[in-house]
């Protein structure tokens, strides 16, 4: 996973091109930074005033930026940007299939770098005055959903004898002093997630080991994988909206028992217990758990 281009205040990057303060594509403005739409399940009732509220659910976040390209005196370079801007959003990584996405990372005074997952879904450009080097555009970038992302993502490995360390070591002398924070003995399992937004994690297990089982401790929620895994062997479930998959190392799948639920295995802000279980007579499987802290603002 290559490191991110460090972004300057209102410098941005839509797929690979740098837009924004010190680059040629210049920026008016942004639109839907703030609240997004909602999908409401109010319902008017009948012969009576008022309304019945029910639940709103967030649709997938529309950014709408008024830009434009300006390089003075090169229609050829204007019109070379306006194709790198085009060439990200066609390639088949990703509008080759459902739920690939690229990102549109954002950087704004004083705040750090966010990401928006999504689609471009519009980018149309002037081209009247590209002679001159300038080229209006008006983008629409769809997010999948209604958050924003740390830049980069945080990561641990948990090993699965993680139980048989620590404990005792007699002779025993009092006063005793017990850690009330789990964080404050370095137990891997337990994970510090920052952010605003509960998010949804990458859990690789790398083998030897047959049927591993992942649970999040807080909520119970569980997800077995019904497979096994020589040495060197992996798979991945990746629980993101829009992937939700579970792919071994040879690009194959592998099931899931029916009480698994890919779909609500969530990691919340604050600490979190991460447990796991398998098969494996050696305890030298692990478990890599990777994910990037959601945001509801900037």
């Amino acid at each position: 996973m290559s490191t991110p281009i460090e972004l300057e205040d209102g410098q941005h990057q839509l797929g690979s091109v740098l837009i924004g303060r010190g680059t040629s594509v210049r920026i008016a403005t942004i639109e839907g930074l703030g609240q997004p739409s909602v999908r409401s399940q109010d319902v008017e009732p009948p012969g009576e005033d008022g309304l019945w509220i029910g639940a709103d659910y967030y649709s997938g976040r529309t950014l709408r930026i008024d830009a434009g390209i300006s390089q003075s005196g090169n229609q050829a370079g204007a019109l070379d940007t306006l194709a790198a801007l085009q060439a990200d959003a066609d390639s088949a990584g990703v509008r080759g299939s459902g739920g690939l996405t690229m990102s549109l990372r954002l950087k704004f005074p004083g705040r750090p770098t966010r990401v928006v997952r999504g689609r471009l879904r519009k980018l149309e450009p002037d081209v009247t005055k590209s002679i001159h080097g300038w080229i209006p555009l008006d983008i629409e970038f769809q997010g999948q959903d209604h958050l924003y992302y740390a830049d980069e993502p945080d990561t641990t490995s948990i090993p699965l004898g993680i139980l048989s360390h620590g404990g005792f070591t007699a002779p025993i002398v009092p006063p005793f002093t017990i850690a009330g924070d789990p964080f404050a003995v370095g137990r891997p399992s337990f994970l510090s997630v920052a952010g605003t937004a509960p998010t949804w994690p990458l859990l690789r297990v790398n083998g030897p080991c047959a049927n591993p089982s992942i649970t999040h401790v807080e909520s119970g929620v569980s997800i077995t994988v019904q497979t096994t895994l020589a040495d060197g062997e992996w798979v991945e479930i990746d629980t993101r909206p829009g992937w939700r998959t579970v792919l071994r190392n040879n690009g194959g799948g592998a099931p899931m028992t029916p009480q698994s639920r890919i779909d609500l295995f969530r990691l919340t802000p604050g600490p979190n217990e991460i447990a796991w279980a398998a098969t494996d007579p050696t305890l030298t499987s692990t478990l890599a758990v990777t994910w990037w802290p959601a945001y509801k603002a900037l």
